[in-house]
């Protein structure tokens, strides 16, 4: 299939750019027998977590069949892989055997492996509202790195605490399931530690490329009432500084560290560990308001009408197969946005996901979505932000969460009845991006 083409020249990056595509161990792999038990596999086992009942006890079946996954990431041309490592395969009796296998088969086709070490997939007898789970984590990226450092240069320690914290502890629509609302700030602040900690065991491995992925997107206001500012100020604190403000400038913002637990200042140094780059997940801004009263359905989730904020649509885009917003060149003004308030602080950064929902092979729409997202990222390096890589998500279609297989986000379709992989045109269409950067 021939990918459509945008007829403006492509946009060329700096020499020695990196181009990849991401995927998450619990989203892909399958083989749920070779690994201990996830809170995700205790969440999804509840009737009515997941929307169309699906589990992800075999997803993709990479755990089988990451040669043929390999082959297409080669056939691709993207210099590196972002995949995450799961903890609950690793605490099982020979669980680092397959990262190795992986990790070994990249290298032969010359993807760089870049490993996250957390992304969603706790096991089952940990809690992130207890603070020894952070300890545990750095336990387990010691043994990681161990095994796994004379092959991996580049490695993010957790992904999307936000998310995680947000869906899972606050509201209980993702794994744990806990409706904590503010009670679930100890998540975060766990999850904070343990990254600090996490960086801390890499380095003592010797590792010199480090980085973390949090999510971040535009907040707009939905009016310049007071009301709305004042809700889009902290719906903005909440998902763009409450992450970013301990990794980067070692503080939490607006007196938040009061209602964080233990010695917060002690942890904090911890936290604030200097990174070698920043991992940004970008898909869409936001737009805020105040309160209006009621729950609110939007992307997925409900949103409690008890917040201090509420989410509107954005009107006048186009929307994915998702409801997500497609707004390009939000990428642009929050990359800016960044620089601007962490200046010299703010390490090199990388896109580490950015992709979209839609359905069939022939996904025209999605091409458009990433063309977008590229060029708008393009604006940005020439604006002075210094991007060193951008990562598509997803390489696969996959279990998506509480989504379960409704959403697909892949370059490579995959029928999950046989697991038969088929590129999609966007596939096609990376491709020619990529080789176009010379």
């Amino acid at each position: 299939m021939i990918p459509r083409m945008a007829t403006n020249p492509i946009p060329q990056f700096p020499a020695g750019f990196l181009w990849g595509v991401s995927t998450s161990a619990h989203q892909i792999e399958g083989a749920v027998d070779s690994r201990e038990p996830s809170v995700w596999d205790a969440f999804t086992a509840e009737p009515g977590r997941v929307k169309d009942g699906s589990t992800a006890a075999v997803a993709c079946d990479h755990y089988h069949r990451y040669p043929e996954d390999v082959a297409l990431l080669a056939g691709l041309g993207v210099d590196a892989y972002r995949f995450s490592i799961s903890w609950p395969r690793v605490r099982f009796e020979g669980g680092l055997d397959f990262y190795d296998r992986l990790v070994d088969e990249l290298c032969a086709a010359g993807v760089r492996p870049v490993p996250t070490l957390f992304h969603w997939d706790l096991p089952v007898t940990l809690d992130w509202l207890e603070r020894d789970t952070a300890s545990r984590f750095a336990e387990y990226v010691s043994v990681v790195v161990e095994r796994l450092g004379d092959r991996v240069k580049k490695w993010i320690t957790i992904n999307e605490p936000a998310e995680h914290t947000l869906f899972g502890h606050a509201l209980g629509a993702h794994a744990p399931g806990k409706q904590l609302m503010f009670d679930a700030l100890p998540a975060a602040h766990h999850q904070l530690l343990a990254h600090g900690l996490g960086v801390q065991a890499l380095r003592a491995a010797g590792a010199t490329d480090i980085g973390i992925a949090n999510s971040h997107g535009p907040t707009w206001p939905a009016s310049m009432e007071a009301a709305d500012l004042e809700a889009a100020g902290f719906y903005d604190l909440l998902l763009n500084r409450l992450f970013a403000d301990p990794v980067l400038l070692g503080e939490y913002p607006d007196g938040l560290g009061e209602l964080m637990p233990g010695d917060v200042s002690a942890d904090l140094k911890i936290i604030g560990e200097p990174l070698d780059f920043y991992g940004v997940n970008y898909y869409a801004p936001t737009r805020v308001g105040a309160p209006q009263g009621a729950d609110i359905e939007f992307g997925g989730l409900t949103i409690p009408a008890e917040l201090p904020f509420s989410v509107r649509e954005i009107e006048n885009v186009p929307v994915t197969d998702f409801g997500w917003p497609v707004v390009p060149e939000g990428l642009t003004d929050l990359l800016l946005v960044l620089q601007e308030r962490y200046g010299e602080c703010l390490p090199p950064v990388v896109i580490t996901e950015n992709g979209c929902s839609y359905e069939g092979i022939d996904d025209q729409d999605r091409i458009t979505y990433l063309d977008g997202h590229v060029r708008a990222l393009h604006r940005a390096v020439e604006a002075g932000v210094d991007v060193r890589g951008y990562f598509v998500w997803s390489l696969l279609d996959n279990f998506e969460w509480a989504e379960g297989y409704a959403r697909r986000f892949g370059l490579v379709h995959v029928d999950f009845a046989t697991q038969e992989r088929t590129p999609k045109a966007s596939y096609g269409w990376y491709q020619e991006l990529l080789r176009a950067q010379g």
